[in-house]
């Protein structure tokens, strides 16, 4: 069963799509789209970090080709990695917008571990590249080292332990403090941070928390209390950061924000570097308005200089905060399943870029998203046909497709639509190309009755038209056209098709018909429909082969006929 998103990216000509200027998504050198892409051989899947041998196992058992190459060259890799579907990585590879462009056959790639920093995820979106990460395989431990350096900081273990192991007995010289009664800032309450929060409760600390996606019923249930940053920094005897690094995120702790902290605080950070200023806090050290710091990430890594390594009050690891046997276990063993289950049945699990569908759901969904894609691609044939500036698509669901999971049928749709208009679109970077082109993108799930078991309709709206095609699954797999332009039309898709508008008169069917055979080409099924009596009608008719442009120029001549398109699925 052939991965749920058709390859990263098809060249084909760009049209007019919304704003006018705007480059199209960048190709990938593979090959010419043809309508409708196939996989004809197994994946193949290249391993470029080091990752526990069971996960090599789990690549092969199911099938995938698999290369264990660690430690290659960026140059040595760019050279081989247009032969694989799939690239597994830690955080030694940099997955580059050079490695993405050689990277032509490239469908997901797949970080074990949490942090995606080494990969370009706008190059990979814009190629059409899933990316996913295993936000869940590393939370405890990268949690436990947290707390850890906490007590370690809170202590001065490291210190104590390196002086008694010099032979000296200096009790009175390591004078902690207690956690118990403290308050740890925590910022950002993830799967991370809430496991922080958990540990640091149970250690009968008051936690107050910034995150502005953390939800008053989390916070309840977690124990802590929500706050803005600027009341953390004043009142945490303790801070730890647990974000990921992002425009939003860098230097969250700025020297700024150090300024205004309370005197004897101290901050852990063993989520990324780059969160907190380093130059500031060494400073802050120095002054004595920050009694400690422990840090697992740095700014640059490997970190091998960094003003806060001559400090006494600073407790430093490199980078051990999913360093466990466990971790790297369970992240190696995860990425590959995720992998696996997209390159063989479509299952998007922990993508960063694209809408996660379960592998149990990726099988109910397989018609349905076929259904999307089609009626998204008669729209977009409509549309270029019109030459039209596109301001606005609406997918709307009625029925029992409105109770399943419709983000990925929405990005099938707009896939569907949007491939023939510009250049690489697929499920991965369709809503990107949308937003890019200034389309405005509406998603609807009605919960009302349908006349059909389950309907999906899509409206294409340009200046001053708008167009909309509807289907449904017929016998619960095969898609149907039911609705074209709010008419009511029935008829199952097919290869190549020819759309016609005409007045609704007599004779245009004889001599449409006609024009089709004496060009030789044979009608296979033939479909009509009409809003009213002598009002426009619908002519929707597949052949056995592609009409050629003279002979559509001919049809598009014959008298009472409005508009004539050729479609190809």
């Amino acid at each position: 069963m052939p991965a749920l998103v058709p390859g990263p990216a098809y060249p084909v000509m760009p049209t007019k799509v919304g704003m006018t200027g705007r480059a199209p998504i960048s190709p990938s050198k593979s090959e010419a789209y043809v309508h409708r892409h196939k996989d004809t051989h197994m994946p193949k899947v290249l391993i470029s970090d080091k990752l526990s041998p069971a996960s090599i196992e789990i690549f092969r058992q199911r099938g995938i080709e698999t290369d264990f190459k660690p430690g290659l060259s960026a140059a040595d890799l760019r050279a081989i990695i247009g032969e694989y579907d799939g690239l597994a990585v830690r955080s030694a590879t940099k997955v580059t917008r050079e490695l993405l462009d050689a990277a032509t056959n490239l469908k997901v790639v797949g970080r074990a571990g949490i942090g995606v920093d080494n990969v370009d995820i706008k190059s990979a979106t814009a190629r059409g590249v899933v990316v996913m990460n295993t936000p869940h395989g590393n939370t405890i431990t990268t949690a436990e080292h947290a707390i850890a350096m906490m007590f370690a900081l809170a202590r001065q273990i490291p210190e104590a332990s390196a002086s008694t192991r010099a032979g000296k007995w200096e009790k009175n010289r390591f004078m902690g403090v207690e956690l118990t009664g403290k308050t740890l800032g925590l910022i950002g309450c993830g799967n991370i941070g809430s496991i922080v929060a958990e540990r640091a409760v149970a250690l009968k600390m008051k936690v107050v928390a910034y995150d502005p996606y953390l939800s008053d019923k989390k916070a309840l249930a977690l124990g802590v209390e929500k706050a803005d940053l600027e009341t953390l920094l004043a009142r945490a005897d303790f801070i730890t950061v647990h974000t990921p690094l992002t425009d939003a995120t860098r230097n969250i702790l700025s020297r700024e924000a150090i300024a205004k902290t309370r005197k004897g605080v101290r901050i852990i950070n063993c989520a990324r570097g780059g969160l907190v200023d380093e130059a500031a806090l060494a400073d802050a050290l120095r002054s004595g308005h920050v009694a400690g710091a422990a840090l697992d990430v740095f700014e640059v890594e490997p970190a091998t200089d960094s003003p806060l390594f001559g400090l006494d009050n600073v407790v430093c690891t490199p980078h051990l905060g999913a360093a466990t046997a466990e971790a790297q276990e369970n992240v190696a063993l995860q990425v590959a399943e995720q992998m696996s289950d997209f390159l063989l049945t479509g299952a998007v699990s922990n993508a960063i870029n694209m809408a996660s569908v379960t592998a149990e759901e990726a099988p109910r969904l397989k018609p349905y998203l076929e259904l999307c894609r089609l009626l998204g691609a008669f729209a977009g044939q409509m549309t270029q046909a019109q030459d039209a500036v596109v301001r606005r698509i609406a997918i709307e669901f009625e029925g029992q497709v409105a109770a399943l999971n419709t983000r990925p049928l929405t990005a099938a749709a707009l896939a569907g639509l949007l491939q023939p208009m510009m250049e690489g679109v697929n499920m991965v970077n369709a809503s990107v190309a949308a937003r890019d082109h200034g389309i405005d993108v509406a998603e609807i799930a009605h919960d009302r009755p349908s006349e059909y078991l389950t309907l999906v309709r899509v409206t294409v709206e340009t200046d001053g038209a708008s167009r909309s095609v509807a289907g449904t699954l017929f016998a619960g797999s095969r898609p149907r056209i039911v609705e074209i332009k709010g008419i009511k039309v029935e008829a199952d898709f097919a290869p190549h098709m020819l759309y016609v508008t005409n007045q609704d008169k007599p004779g245009f069917i004889g001599r449409f018909g006609a024009t089709l055979a004496g060009a030789g080409i044979n009608i296979a099924t033939f479909h009509l429909g009409r809003a009213d009596q002598g009002g426009d009608a619908i002519c929707l008719v597949s052949v056995d082969e592609m009409v050629p442009e003279e002979v559509l120029a001919m049809v598009r001549t014959l008298p009472l006929v409005v508009q004539a398109t050729s479609l190809a699925f």
